[in-house]
């Protein structure tokens, strides 16, 4: 390895760094406060580092890291959104007592295992990077203990991860047996040559699709979202719901336009299937539910369903129209989220509709966050929803995927039910005084971050040509 192949992955280093030296400083020395500001520091240290390598790349670190400007784009993408989720958490984490520093741990091993995923050339270091992502949610979804649904929804996911790293495992095991690489781009040159076994490579996909499928929870892999969203902590959903999602989204959208699915056309045929059954199956579902939590669970099934409309669009808008809509859903979601972290005590999250009767007159200044973020999952103009769902139409007109996008429309008209009875709620007059049994005080750091999400979230509805230049830039000379 040479100076300038380690100096391209001190961005990973960094962070597998902070997370040893917030251990061994908790093994001696508990303080939640310090804690937080090490994993705050790690994470701008780390992209620091990435701004000043950015120059160098891209570079194949080994057969298994590549570090070109698309992983760059998304270790950036998951920096800063791991960075709100922390300042998010320590306001969460403080009105919760007990033993709180092991927590920032497991965040950084999951942003770790999410930089890992973005930057993988190989199926060794797609499996590793998954797991080291998948043990840290565990733990972090049951976090903390005393609370009975927090520990199911982490047995839940622990078992049907195990089931989709099963999958994904075996379909590695079918295209190496087939093709006798587990290299990315040699898998991608191999995988259309002539003599190449159908039956094989796509069996193997299929798998490889199931796997990621379960983490990505699309349609019929979403069981365990529901459930899962309504039992962790706000914080720890939100991480999921933007680094875990993004991160394997990243790893999909690099693969599948490596090998090219357009060029088959059953594998094309599935993914419009499982896009579809998500958009309808994701809104459908979110009408029915009471739970705000299972609401943005649902909704966030329906969102992925939106962005495998722009997958499935051709080479030259794909990978542009799905960073697009991740940093547009990354600030949204996180945002949401935030609010109801924000607004938990000790004994229990608001989650029902009904806790957010009446809360415009007594939290006017969150009513309207969290207002502005439903606005954005919705699709309204003048927010960063609006534009994202703009272009994923636009991709997919130009791509001439007519289906794929009239199905977003009529979902798109059938998901703003469900998030204007949220925002009814909110504007409703309180029944009593003792209805709205929500926390008084917000966090300095949590405060903050929620106001930078709203900037974005306003900034990019109405003036977003300085972002898509960015990532029109970062794209470019790419796999796409």
């Amino acid at each position: 390895m040479t100076a300038a192949d380690f100096a391209a992955i001190i961005p990973i280093i960094a962070i597998a760094a902070t997370s040893v030296l917030v251990m061994l400083i908790i093994a001696f020395y508990r303080c939640h406060i310090l804690t937080a500001i090490l994993t705050l520091g790690g994470i701008i240290l780390s992209f620091v580092t990435l701004i000043t390598s950015y120059p160098d790349l891209p570079r194949q670190v080994t057969s298994l890291i590549i570090i070109d400007h698309y992983a760059a784009f998304y270790f950036g993408l998951i920096l800063a959104a791991s960075f709100f989720v922390t300042a998010l958490s320590y306001g969460y984490l403080e009105k919760q007592g007990g033993q709180r520093e092991e927590f920032y741990i497991l965040l950084l091993l999951s942003v770790l295992g999410s930089m890992v995923l973005v930057a993988s050339s190989h199926f060794a270091s797609i499996f590793l990077g998954l797991e080291v992502l998948s043990v840290s949610l565990y733990a972090l979804i049951a976090y903390p203990r005393s609370r009975e649904q927090n520990f199911e929804a982490g047995i839940k996911y622990l078992i049907l991860a195990a089931a989709s790293a099963s999958a994904l495992l075996f379909g590695m095991a079918l295209i190496y047996a087939e093709l006798g690489t587990m290299s990315l781009p040699d898998i991608a040159a191999k995988a259309h040559a002539p003599g190449a076994t159908d039956i094989f490579l796509l069996t193997g996909t299929a798998m490889i699709i199931v796997g990621l499928g379960f983490k990505l929870a699309v349609v019929p892999f979403h069981m365990w979202t529901p459930d899962v969203y309504e039992g962790a902590p706000a914080p720890v959903t939100a991480l999921i719901a933007s680094v875990s999602k993004g991160a394997v989204f990243a790893l999909l959208l690099r693969y599948f336009t490596l090998i090219d699915i357009r060029s088959y056309a059953v594998l094309f045929s599935l993914f419009a299937v499982i896009a579809v059954a998500s958009m309808f199956f994701g809104n459908l579902l979110a009408l029915l539910q009471n739970s705000v939590k299972r609401i943005l669970a649902y909704s966030s099934i329906a969102h992925l369903g939106y962005l495998l409309v722009a997958f499935m669009a051709s080479r030259a808008y794909a990978a542009k129209t799905v960073s697009f809509y991740l940093i547009t859903y990354f600030v949204t979601i996180i945002g949401a989220f935030g609010i109801i972290s924000a607004l938990s005590d000790k004994e229990r999250e608001p989650d029902r509709i009904e806790d957010y009767v009446g809360m415009a007159s007594r939290r006017p200044l969150l009513s309207g966050v969290f207002t502005a973020m439903l606005f954005s999952l919705a699709g309204i103009p003048l927010t960063a929803g609006f534009i994202g769902k703009f272009y994923i139409i636009t991709a997919g007109v130009n791509s001439l995927l007519w289906l794929l996008v009239i199905v977003l429309l009529i979902n798109s008209a059938i998901g703003l039910y469900y998030y204007l009875r949220i925002i009814v709620a909110i504007y409703e007059p309180p029944i009593d005084k003792e209805s709205f049994p929500l926390a008084s005080t917000i966090s300095l750091s949590g405060g903050l971050a929620l106001a930078v999400l709203l900037a974005l979230l306003i900034w990019m509805g109405v003036y977003p040509p300085p972002l898509i230049d960015m990532i029109n830039k970062m794209m470019e000379g790419n796999f796409v």
